[in-house]
């Protein structure tokens, strides 16, 4: 099933944050779109939302949903 929806990820901020928050998604089956400027990923593909947030928050990036 496709899931599609977007994050706020307060705590990111660099290129570093980005790159541990793309390895987190990606194998969970979720495609990562992010905006840096306002601290934001979309999420398309397989991800479901509460795994994607539990992995985020694993890896010291809590998300809300928005």
């Amino acid at each position: 099933m496709s899931h599609r929806y977007v994050l706020s990820v307060p705590d990111m901020s660099c290129g570093h944050c980005r790159a541990s928050i793309e390895a987190a998604i990606r194998p969970l089956g979720g495609e990562p779109v992010f905006d840096m400027e306002a601290r934001r990923v979309t999420v398309t593909g397989d991800a479901p939302e509460p795994q994607v947030k539990a992995a985020l928050d694993y890896i010291g990036f809590p998300a809300q949903s928005v």
